[in-house]
């Protein structure tokens, strides 16, 4: 099975890692591998461990990353890092790469659930185990569905869409994406499923951050993956949701903080010094050249770090 994805921004990534060829690279979502194949073109004696918690990301990166034997492929959660470096016997890198996004194979393969495009059984795990979407959508009570909804998926109907799913379980289990799909658009007025886009876009995206975890292990990433870069070491991270990408710029912008001193004290006391400086201050977005070949790159947002 093949797992296709775009890269999405493949050349400002691979700039923004500033690549050393004896240098140590990690991508933490290694995907269909079309970023780490440009990461381990760059290298000679250094060394590249790309990470994925999806077993046919890792099965198809494993494949496309054989030609390269300075590349090693592992089957984790990148908010594993330090236990990857640990069994790899790896104490520091200088480069880390993450790209948020869900891949184009994840949402074209109609039997992973993810999309709203395809009926399908209710899935959505990347990793293939664990809590899938059925076990949220039939499983949770009124009050989680609406704050899973509201708060991933900023949906402003949401507790009517979660009010109908509980009155369809009452019947029977929601069994596929067609039947959630259903639901949601009977959730809503008539004139606000013609705007814009798909009207179940925002459920689908806050039941797969829940089903995923996705925010737990950004924050679990970001907590201590800054203190795996040796010095001048970057860090890259492409996001694309709101959530996600404020996450990003609060613990960059902490890690650049120095003094933190009241204004009016004469002389710093804190001791409190920048471990980073961010390489652009405003997310890097996606090109004019890029959208027109992938709409899926709108809502990209690319911010990096470098570790001083």
């Amino acid at each position: 099975m093949e797992f296709h994805h775009y890269s999405v921004m493949l050349s400002e990534c691979i700039q923004g890692l500033h690549i050393r060829s004896d240098g140590i690279y990690v991508d933490g979502t290694a995907g269909g591998g079309g970023h780490s194949q440009e990461i381990a073109k760059r290298l000679t004696s250094g060394q590249l461990i790309a990470i994925d918690k999806d077993p046919d990301a890792v099965y198809t990166a494993t494949s496309r990353l054989a030609p390269f034997p300075q590349a090693q492929v592992v089957q984790s959660d990148f908010s594993q890092l330090g236990s990857v470096l640990g069994q790899l016997g790896l104490s520091k890198v200088d480069g880390i790469l993450l790209d948020l996004g869900v891949s184009s194979f994840q949402l074209d393969a109609a039997e992973r659930g993810f999309s709203y495009m395809h009926d399908a059984p209710l899935d959505m795990r990347m990793s293939k185990a664990g809590k899938s979407a059925w076990d949220v959508v039939n499983g949770y009570e009124y009050e989680d569905l609406v704050r899973i909804f509201r708060e991933y998926g900023e949906e402003k109907f949401s507790p009517q869409i979660a009010k109908n799913i509980l009155r369809q379980r009452q019947q029977a289990p929601v069994e596929t994406t067609g039947e959630l799909v259903e639901i949601i658009e009977h959730s809503m007025p008539a004139k606000v499923r013609r705007q814009g886009g798909h009207p179940a876009k925002r459920v689908f995206q806050a039941i797969r951050i829940e089903v995923n975890g996705e925010l737990e292990s950004l924050s679990l990433f970001l907590e201590e993956a800054f203190d795996f870069l040796n010095p001048h070491g970057r860090m890259v991270i492409l996001t694309f949701h709101s959530l996600e990408d404020r996450m990003v710029k609060q613990r960059f912008a902490a890690l650049c903080q120095g003094c933190t001193c009241p204004p009016e004290f004469p002389v710093c006391v804190c001791g409190n010094k920048p471990k980073g400086v961010l390489i652009n201050r405003k997310p890097i977005g996606a090109s004019e050249q890029e959208l027109e070949q992938n709409s899926r790159s709108k809502s990209a947002k690319l911010r990096i770090i470098e570790k001083l």
